[in-house]
């Protein structure tokens, strides 16, 4: 069985929730779907609960009304039979119902998780009963019943797996298993979600309890392109990636998957593919454990970096200085993406400045400070084992013109990094994209 995930723009309308519908039952093999909130009502969701936070109820109650008017439009725009429009919108009526009471009580932070969790709730309640509607077998599976992430708000797979097995044999013969991405519970039952990845770790972790054929992350673009097609003049779709490679760039900028949420899939076996629902004739990006040898595949940038550098004569020698260092970092809770080390300093890059000055206070006991802002990571991807002779020549040849404050390169087999600062960064992609994809 196939897992397939559908992001929010890919059911933003009811014309495109009838494409979906279409997509998923277009080989006539079981499935199974997973949905994210139409686009725009997360953040409608979201504004609700900040009204909620700062007590202004008329302010939540406006916001509601809103959106129960735009979902009311897409009832008639989506069903034909009058059956079906009036059961989907007694179901609309008790959703916006269950947001109104939130107006009338004290409101927690655990009420926010509820309120968002609705998104997904509503658009795999109107889907399947759409599917219904054109006659195909579909049965809609909460989430909330197999969902659930552990103590430490790391999902939990062995449970998923034990949960959806039954779950799966109680329905078994249906032709669309329907899930909601995102949503989950806690370890303490309480409504809560996957945060990083969103849609796409919960479709990750299905695949591997399920043990899927293949898990499949539909979206408006088609798959990873070789570079950022915003910045540069031109781009390719990539059409297979190693785990490793996919994981440095959705880290490194890639905005199209969070690195986190193919994990699972990495550890079973499972390949991923990112596919096009405006195009989706399109080959897409195919990610999995396979490698293509001696071959660079895409670059990507990373904004808003700060560059630390600790510059001591005492370093020299000293055992236990660099256990120091991070242990500052880590009283922070601020991770660190890049460092290199000499006899007398260490500098380092990291994306979140939240605790900047805290962090630089401490590390003046142990040397001179030095801070660079508006900073940005270029990251090369691909197979760039040290055997492969000439890759880090290529890059760097690249950047022969460019100011480049730190490099680093060894720490894996599928990346080479260079800081250097944002207003750089477009001649650097456009650089890079010149010289070793398009031989200009």
């Amino acid at each position: 069985m196939k897992v397939m995930k559908f992001g929010g723009t890919s059911v933003g309308t009811p014309k495109r929730m009838k494409e979906v519908a279409k997509l998923v039952t277009k080989s006539g093999e079981p499935v199974f779907v997973v949905l994210s909130a139409m686009s725009g009502t997360t953040n409608s969701l979201v504004e609700i609960s900040d009204y909620l936070y700062k007590k202004n109820p008329d302010g939540a109650n406006e916001v509601i009304n809103r959106l129960e008017q735009k979902y009311a439009q897409h009832v008639e725009e989506l069903y034909s039979a009058e059956e079906t429009k009036a059961a989907t919108r007694e179901f609309l009526r008790s959703e916006f119902d269950f947001l109104r009471s939130f107006t009338k009580e004290l409101f927690t932070s655990f009420e926010e998780k509820s309120i968002v969790a609705q998104g997904e709730i509503i658009s795999t309640n109107m889907m399947v009963n759409y599917m219904k509607e054109q006659g195909i077998n579909a049965v809609l599976l909460n989430a909330l019943d197999f969902m659930r992430t552990d103590k430490n708000a790391e999902p939990d797979p062995m449970y998923i797996r034990e949960k959806l097995k039954p779950i799966l044999a109680d329905n078994e013969g249906a032709q669309v298993y329907l899930t909601q991405g995102f949503i989950c519970r806690n370890a303490y039952g309480e409504i809560d979600n996957l945060q990083r990845g969103g849609s796409d770790y919960t479709a990750s972790l299905i695949g591997e309890a399920i043990n899927a054929e293949e898990i499949q992350i539909w979206t408006d673009i088609d798959g990873m392109h070789n570079n950022d097609p915003r910045v540069v003049e031109k781009t390719d779709p990539v059409h297979q990636l190693h785990f490793e490679e996919a994981a440095e760039l959705a880290y490194f900028g890639a905005k199209i998957l969070h690195p986190t949420c193919i994990q699972p899939a990495k550890y079973a076996g499972i390949p991923v593919r990112l596919l096009n629902t405006m195009d989706p004739d399109a080959e897409g990006t195919t990610i999995s454990n396979k490698t293509e040898y001696g071959k660079i595949k895409a670059i990507a940038a990373k904004d808003n970096i700060t560059a630390i550098k600790i510059k001591s004569s005492r370093m020299l020698l000293a055992t236990g200085f660099l256990r120091k260092v991070f242990e500052i970092f880590e009283s922070y809770q601020t991770s660190i993406d890049m460092i290199c080390t000499s006899e007398v300093g260490v500098s380092m890059s990291i994306d979140n400045s939240a605790h900047l000055g805290e962090i630089v206070d401490e590390l003046k006991k142990y040397g001179t400070v030095t801070v660079d802002t508006n900073m940005c990571i270029v990251c090369v991807v691909g197979d760039l084992d040290w055997s492969n002779i000439g890759f880090e020549t290529l890059a760097l040849d690249a950047l022969k013109d460019i100011p480049v404050r730190m490099v680093s390169y060894g720490g894996s087999n599928y990346n080479i990094s260079f800081l250097i600062r944002e207003e750089d960064k477009k001649r650097a992609l456009q650089n890079l994209s010149n010289t070793i994809f398009y031989k200009k």
